[in-house]
């Protein structure tokens, strides 16, 4: 009777721990799918003509030099991630700081000059440029302009939190030219690392008890995966004809002024880490990158980092948030998956309890 009556308190306890999670998680007001739909960013397409890129298909890297890229490399994050708070190089002279950013920035460029000198890590990229058109939420990807063969369907999240009347609820398919307008447009995919040769070099590191440099290399190995993000979409820019007249400096680039965006799976715009099998199959990133996915969608080698590039001169970055249910059962109906494996993997965007009925 005892084990009974606790068993009755603890589901009643877990039930209530239900309960406020649930509560926690619904507290985005969200719009019905259909309204947010409604409110998507709007482009005249009978005014506005899609730049063609330079070439369609894939151009594979396969090597550059990493002191190209530590020229680019924005450190900011270096710094935080020993949580020293600032944006570089203003932090540098900080007066609480500074005199351990210094120590800290003089130890990475140290390390980063070793690392290029004695070739211990291996930048590797490929980029590609494909038809595509929107089609709702989605994106098609096409084999070449007849825009017959399709290759793949990108599948996108719009926001739904509730917002004043006039600001709009964006999807990433909101930047492509939906097929029925007649416009052609097209769509950039990229995957770059900076990681091989990682695993050697912290092991080497470790080995000689030395942790705080295999540290130090493995973040700048994510330093220079970002930057080659940030370079490769600097020549996908100048492909697509519009980028070639730019002239920004490093901190121009890091504070992205220019024109487009390069979302990544995974992150506020596309939180769906599986969609990078598809950019990972339309680039053929493991033949040419090196570059693989595990089970869990993390990228093998870390320091990696793959991800889409829109033209639009209206692109810009945004959050999806909190989704409803409505957006949920539509989502995972598009994508062909199991509404419980959709919701696995979106969880954190759920604007309700998937336990819950």
């Amino acid at each position: 009777r005892a084990r009974a009556e606790l068993d009755a308190a603890n589901r009643r306890d877990q039930a209530e721990l239900r309960r406020e999670h649930a509560g926690r998680r619904a507290i985005a007001k969200l719009l019905p799918i259909g309204e947010a739909r409604a409110r998507a960013f709007p482009t005249d397409w009978t005014s506005y003509a899609p730049p063609r890129p330079a070439f369609l298909g894939v151009r594979a890297i396969p090597e550059i030099p990493l002191s190209d890229l530590a020229e680019i490399v924005d450190w900011s994050p270096l710094f935080h991630a020993w949580e020293i708070r600032g944006r570089y190089p203003k932090l540098l002279e900080d007066p609480k700081v500074g005199e351990r950013a210094r120590e800290l920035y003089g130890d990475a460029r140290q390390l980063l000059d070793r690392i290029a000198r004695e070739k211990r890590l291996t930048a590797r990229g490929v980029y590609g440029f494909f038809p595509a058109a929107a089609a709702g939420d989605d994106l098609e990807v096409f084999a070449d302009d007849a825009r017959q063969s399709p290759l793949a369907m990108i599948h996108t999240l719009r926001e739904q939190a509730a917002k004043p009347e006039g600001q709009f609820c964006r999807a990433l398919a909101d930047y492509v030219a939906p097929r029925a307008s007649g416009v052609p447009d097209w769509i950039g995919f990229f995957a770059v690392t900076a990681g091989h040769g990682m695993e050697e070099l912290t092991a080497l590191f470790r080995g000689e008890h030395d942790d705080y440099r295999a540290i130090m290399a493995q973040a700048l190995g994510d330093r220079l995966a970002e930057a080659f993000a940030e370079w490769i979409h600097r020549q996908a820019r100048r492909d697509w004809g519009f980028g070639a007249a730019e002239n920004l400096s490093t901190d121009d680039l890091i504070h992205e002024k220019y024109r487009g965006i390069r979302p990544a799976p995974g992150y506020p715009a596309c939180p769906d880490h599986t969609e990078k099998p598809k950019i990972f199959r339309l680039l053929g990133v493991t033949e040419h990158a090196g570059i693989r996915l595990t089970e869990s969608m993390a990228m093998w080698p870390a320091s990696s980092v793959c991800g889409m590039i829109f033209s639009h001169p209206k692109a810009k970055y945004f959050s999806v948030g909190r989704i409803g249910r409505d957006q949920m059962l539509d989502y995972h109906r598009r994508k062909g998956v199991d509404l419980k494996v959709a919701e696995r993997w979106l969880r954190a965007n759920l604007n309700y309890d998937p336990d819950e009925g």
